[in-house]
């Protein structure tokens, strides 16, 4: 849960934590049951003494709500971050995608276990790479061994360091995402292993348009966003700005060490289907609170989503399911959800199983601050 995973945009390697504090104090905003997340909110806190510039978390639970701030949405002017706040949820957008392929899947549009070749002939190819021996499940289990895009030569150096800000702007197609792949042998048979993948969330964007004819961005708004009411989440495809409410997104392009640049605007196609969605807290409590609910998916889907592939311990509660990790956590509350990070953003999203706990945080910088310890204050209190 401390460490974040890599992402389109995003380091490879784990970003370093660091100790200088930004400009601006921390400030606080909640309704309801204060005391109870006081812990959380010293989280939040430390996040700010860590050099996140600011932070948001929202809390649903059961019925009651908690909002919590600190920091600053703004180095320049000194504006605090505010409880509704827009910010990019990267990787978060893997949960929206694999819940369309669980609904295709339900409807008996198509099987997880159909090859990537069936739906996408031709397309996985090269190098070793044979999309006939490759399933869907493992696209999104990331069982499929194919290499990650964000680690090619060609990609690391126009996104990371400063040749993101030559190309920033840039539009990245998902074909040429995936061709970045197929230049690289896979990592392991499909199947073999288990190594985190954005290429595998690319193609799965890529099948749900073949299954359905619509784009994977058509597709999560008709089946998720406008049937949850989610008022703030979008798929900005190339538009490189933020909507409003929100505050700015800082970076130091995931160097070491370096200055610190304003990275509000991108162009979101870098990410794709592994990670270009916007949203904020509210709208994250309320997707994973019905998603683990069983508002989203029938209950064999629900639990082909939960089942796991240990990634990081044996312990059968820690694992990557479709799309959704599984976390237990040293008290032993098992969450459910998923990290993101991209350029001058870090969100989380996790829920307990029953979907009545849920909480969203976002940090607007990317190379500080502790998530892990918010979700253990929430979580575990104290």
């Amino acid at each position: 849960m401390q460490n974040r995973r890599a992402t389109a945009a995003t380091a490879v390697a784990v970003v370093v934590l660091t100790a200088g504090a930004l400009a601006g104090s921390a400030q606080a905003a909640s309704t309801g049951a204060g005391g109870r997340h006081e812990p959380t909110q010293r989280a939040l806190d430390a996040a700010v003494r860590d050099g996140v510039p600011g932070v948001v978390a929202r809390v649903r639970d059961g019925h009651r709500v908690w909002r919590g701030t600190a920091g600053v949405g703004d180095r320049n002017t000194g504006r605090p971050r505010t409880p509704v706040d827009r910010f990019r949820i990267a990787s978060i957008t893997k949960t929206f995608v694999s819940t369309v392929l669980l609904q295709l899947e339900s409807e008996g549009r198509l099987d997880l276990d159909d090859t990537v070749e069936e739906w996408l002939p031709g397309v996985v190819r090269g190098h070793g790479n044979d999309g006939a021996k490759t399933t869907v499940r493992q696209l999104l289990n990331h069982t499929s061994g194919i290499f990650d895009y964000i680690q090619d030569e060609e990609y690391v150096g126009k996104l990371f360091g400063k040749g993101f800000l030559r190309h920033r702007y840039d539009t990245w197609t998902p074909e040429q995402l995936v061709a970045l792949a197929m230049e690289h042998r896979p990592d392991f048979a499909p199947g073999a292993g288990w190594k985190y993948s954005n290429t595998g969330y690319v193609l799965a964007g890529m099948v749900i348009e073949k299954v359905t004819g619509h784009s994977y961005a058509d597709a999560i708004e008709q089946r998720v966003i406008a049937p949850l009411g989610l008022r703030a989440t979008t798929l900005p495809g190339t538009d490189v700005t933020m909507p409003r409410p929100s505050g700015r997104a800082y970076s130091k392009l995931f160097l070491d060490d370096g200055p610190v640049y304003d990275v509000t605007e991108l162009n979101p196609s870098a990410a794709g289907a592994s990670g270009s969605m916007i949203s904020d807290a509210a709208d994250l409590n309320r997707f994973y609170s019905a998603l683990l609910g069983g508002e989203l998916l029938p209950p064999a889907q629900l639990k082909e989503m939960k089942t796991v592939v240990p990634n990081q311990s044996q312990d059968p509660q820690n694992g990557y399911g479709l799309g959704i990790e599984g976390v237990r956590l040293p008290c032993g509350v098992v969450v459910w959800g998923h990290a993101g990070d991209i350029h001058g953003s870090h969100a989380d999203g996790y829920s307990t199983a029953d979907g009545r706990h849920s909480l969203a945080v976002n940090f607007n910088g990317d190379w500080a601050g502790d998530a892990g310890r918010i979700i253990e204050a929430e979580f575990c209190g104290g």
